[in-house]
């Protein structure tokens, strides 16, 4: 399966093949649906075929690797048979939001020092945790820190090393709670220029400024120098 979204988050659609249809959804040849994974919920929208088209009510992935994406149409939808020539269609602005909140996160890494535990990205608010001591945070102080990396519009981008690469340089890895996407040969890190490098499989902005702006809503504090970090796009 040709992943289109890992090349370019900006794809909006796509004509594509069914190649399987099961229990759990449909499969394509290639897509612009991203599946969830590392924090990141998979798309929706919709699959169009022959004059009618099905929602698609979110993506995950199978069994199969990272590229076994299947794509879960509603309940009760007329399935595409395989070989079924179909467009897929992105509900492009609940992606983008995820796209500018998962670069916001990127750049929260940066701000926060520490380790991250956990992470969850929404279209409306979204979080990462944090394993640093409560009185080091402050909520006022991050929120500006991280604005003011989003008005810099620094350019963002991607480049791929290989898995011994990615071994030889642990300090890459700032999430304890996700490990790299190893395995395949390479792992793909994504750039926020002379900000924050790491790895990443999810989909992201070009620039910072693309963001538009952030507002740190609350801390919580998770547990022994566990805290989370809530943040909400202002528009």
């Amino acid at each position: 399966m040709d992943a289109l979204f890992r090349d370019d988050a900006y794809a909006r659609s796509c004509t594509a093949t069914v190649t399987a249809v099961d229990e759990r959804g449909i499969r394509l040849d290639r897509t612009v649906f991203y599946p969830t994974g590392g924090g990141q919920p998979g798309d929706t929208g919709v699959l169009r075929f022959g004059g009618a088209g099905i929602r698609i009510t979110d993506t995950v992935k199978g069994e199969g690797g990272p590229d076994d994406v299947i794509h879960v149409p509603e309940e009760g939808a007329a399935l595409p048979a395989p070989g079924t020539e179909v467009e897929a269609i992105l509900d492009w602005e609940r992606r983008h939001r995820h796209m500018r909140m998962h670069t916001a996160l990127h750049l929260l890494c940066a701000v926060v020092p520490g380790s991250v535990t956990g992470g969850q990205i929404g279209a409306d608010k979204s979080r990462l945790d944090f394993n640093v001591p409560a009185e080091s945070l402050d909520k006022d102080a991050i929120t500006a820190a991280v604005n003011a990396l989003i008005a810099a519009d620094t350019p963002i981008g991607t480049r791929w090393i290989t898995d011994d690469e990615m071994a030889a340089s642990p300090d890459l890895v700032r999430t304890m709670s996700v490990k790299p996407p190893t395995g395949s040969g390479r792992v793909r890190l994504l750039d926020v220029t002379g900000v924050d490098l790491q790895p990443c499989g999810g989909t992201h902005v070009a620039r910072t400024g693309e963001i538009g702006g952030i507002e740190v809503t609350k801390i919580e504090n998770k547990g022994k120098q566990n805290r989370r970090v809530v943040i909400a796009l202002k528009d």
